[in-house]
């Protein structure tokens, strides 16, 4: 999702959202240090996501 889909969430739907990435990484974590990750770039963006995430969540918490 890029920033401006993810500015039309509500706070609820970007916090599951933020979930959803969080559980993400951690598999994505847990495959890369067994060896089965595909493709270790792809955490990049997850993690990038869930700053995009935050970062919307502070703003509309203002």
């Amino acid at each position: 999702m890029n920033a401006v889909e993810l500015r039309d969430l509500d706070v609820d739907g970007l916090r599951a959202r933020e979930q959803e990435l969080d559980d993400q990484l951690f598999r994505m974590r847990v495959q890369k240090s067994l060896g089965q990750l595909e493709s270790p770039g792809l955490i990049r963006g997850v993690r990038r996501e869930m700053a995009r995430v935050k970062t919307i969540l502070k703003e509309k918490a203002k």
